[in-house]
């Protein structure tokens, strides 16, 4: 059957998955009375409670004849790693763009990936029946992007098409007969060409494995496009590393193909198909399987490197263990390296005295949901502020910097600028209208003044704000950035707290507890009014008397605490506290350093 490779890149939210939704649909592949779930192709929990993708997953859908494998692939940048490795895999991409939006970081990043391997585009304006749609003015800044991404004639050369994957039509014209999708899967099979691998089904037996997965009955599992040749069930081949060293030989006992939403044993793989192999016991990610006769390895994409570092270690305060089961640090170390294994964008060092570990990523929301799988897996874990990795380049210190795109109403447009540009050390690179009285603003900021910047952001904007951020480039270090201002109130005692204590305290700045939750000594309890942290006891109750008057002793009324969400947590403590995640509960406490320790870190805050 002829072949077409293809993956779908958007930025968050511009309907992406939702398109997938209407391919499969209108393919064929599921049956006219099959039940369905939306965003079917966002298996993962976590994927669908917060509505974003967060891995690559391929499906296949067949067309008049032709097989079309399309790879759905994450919208955030701190996924990126994802994207990285899968488009290897494809011969073209699908760019999907809001008619509102228009060209977003996102889009940016991975369309400059993508333009770089040779990928064939074609441009898909989504959402055009959205009342604030402006698809020319995105038609032409997708067309700005590519040229500024310096993208070859053929490429600038782009076939487009307007859409709404929600309403399942897609046509050339913007005022064409909106009925299906024919138009567009016919313009991927005319436009994007068929695997050059096909020409190879001769030669010796490659493939560069790009995602690491597992399945119950199966085990380890690794999935890529076949180079050259064809492999058939129970043929033993090698799996070599990058360098072309041996990691092992194995016998492959199923291959397994995409077909839909499912994934089906097949007998034979031939070169240009993306499949699945099974059989391996230590081959992972970027390594080459091929013939026993080859020698070497196929090579495999750069990965950008991580860009910030937070510190995973036992969960070592007075309530640890009433939650979860999995505390030690040896297990917390073997689900790390695992998470490293199959995610590339991630990595794991010990820290001496072995209790605790680095790990490096892409950002906040690559950190937090790793803690929240561990949590549900019923980890117990302390999680230290996210560092920013520096680098040396000619003797010169060097960090890295986000590019921030925020749209924002205008009259919130003065504070955000102020903020990002005097506080956070950034650079205005462009103000512009972007419609409807708001302001779109882009600035280049270090990424450590970005570190719990979100929180501050929404309070700026009145929660009205938008704002997205990728990585731009690095640049020489720019000095020291303050961190938070507000102090903290600590408890000084262990135990319940009591509502009156609560109410009494109030004054002193907002709280993140009730009434009737466990506390102990050390435990951050609220946000202090002033800069400074102060102790308090949150379990001082109403001394009673016999003594009754009216009005006073009326139940009172405890204004409702702020309850943060983890990636919050993690962004709002500073370098002398820590989140304590447990299955149940999302904690904040101070880590009291021994009197070396403080030193040593006031030695690096000030270098």
């Amino acid at each position: 059957m002829d072949l077409r490779n293809i993956a779908i890149i958007a930025h968050v939210d511009h309907g992406k998955t939702t398109l997938v939704d209407e391919l499969l649909k209108q393919s064929g592949t599921f049956r006219d009375n099959q039940e369905t779930s939306e965003r079917a192709m966002d298996s993962n929990d976590l994927e669908r409670e917060r509505g974003i993708t967060i891995f690559a997953k391929p499906t296949s859908v067949e067309w008049r004849g032709v097989r079309i494998n399309i790879v759905d692939t994450p919208g955030h940048a701190d996924f990126g790693g994802e994207v990285e490795r899968i488009l290897s895999m494809v011969d073209g991409v699908v760019l999907l763009v809001d008619a509102a939006e228009g060209p977003m970081p996102q889009t940016k990043f991975v369309t400059s990936k993508a333009l770089k391997l040779g990928l064939k585009p074609i441009v898909v304006v989504n959402k055009v029946d959205k009342p604030d749609g402006e698809p020319d003015r995105a038609l032409d800044e997708v067309f700005d992007l590519f040229a500024n991404l310096e993208a070859s004639d053929e490429q600038l050369d782009f076939p487009h098409m307007y859409a709404s994957g929600r309403s399942g039509w897609a046509d050339h014209d913007l005022d064409g007969p909106r009925k299906n999708l024919d138009a567009l899967f016919d313009l991927i099979i005319s436009h994007v060409p068929a695997p050059k691998q096909m020409d190879k089904r001769d030669e010796p037996f490659t493939m560069l494995a790009t995602t690491l997965g597992s399945d119950p009955f199966l085990g380890r599992m690794l999935t890529g496009r076949v180079e050259t040749g064809t492999l058939k069930a129970g043929t033993t081949i090698k799996a070599m590393t990058r360098e072309g060293e041996l990691v092992e030989n194995f016998r492959v006992t199923k291959i397994m193909a995409f077909r839909g939403l499912e994934q089906t044993a097949i007998d034979t793989a031939e070169a240009g198909d993306i499949v699945s192999l099974a059989g391996m016991t230590k081959a992972t990610v970027a390594d080459t399987l091929a013939d026993q006769s080859i020698d070497a390895a196929i090579p495999a994409q750069p990965i950008d490197p991580p860009t910030i570092t937070v510190t995973f270690g036992i969960n070592d305060s007075p309530l640890a263990g009433r939650d979860g089961k999995k505390v030690q640090s040896r297990v917390i170390r073997d689900r790390l390296m695992k998470e490293a294994e199959s995610n590339v964008a991630i990595k794991v060092t010990d820290t001496p005295g072995g209790e605790a570990f680095e790990v490096a990523g892409r950002g906040e929301l690559q950190m937090g949901v790793l803690i929240e799988n561990m949590r549900r897996e019923g980890f117990e874990l302390s999680i230290s502020r996210p560092q920013v990795l520096m680098r040396e380049e000619n003797g010169q210190r060097m960090e890295p910097i986000e590019e921030v795109t925020i749209d924002v109403d205008d009259e919130f447009s003065g504070s955000v600028i102020e903020k990002l540009t005097s506080t956070r050390k950034g650079e205005l690179t462009e103000m512009k209208p972007a419609g409807a009285g708001k302001t779109r603003i882009i600035a280049h900021v270090p990424a450590r003044g970005l570190i719990g910047y979100h929180g501050e952001f929404l309070t700026d904007t009145r929660g009205t704000g938008v704002m997205n951020r990728v990585f731009h480039d690095w640049a020489p270090y720019k000095g020291p950035i303050p961190g938070r201002r507000a102090g903290v109130l600590i408890s000084m005692e262990n135990g319940v707290s009591v509502a009156y204590a609560i109410f009494n305290l109030e004054d002193r700045g907002k709280f993140f507890i009730g009434a009737q939750e466990d506390v102990y000594q050390g435990m951050i309890i609220g946000e202090h009014s002033r800069d400074n942290d102060l102790e308090v006891n949150p379990l001082k109750g109403k001394k009673l008397t016999n003594v009754r008057a009216s009005g006073s002793d009326e139940a009172v009324r405890l204004t409702t605490p702020v309850k943060m969400s983890l990636e919050e947590a993690i962004a709002y403590i500073d370098n002398d506290e820590l989140v304590e995640v447990t299955p149940n509960a999302v904690r904040l406490r101070k880590r009291y350093l021994d009197p070396h320790e403080r030193k040593r870190q006031a030695r690096a805050e000030a270098q």
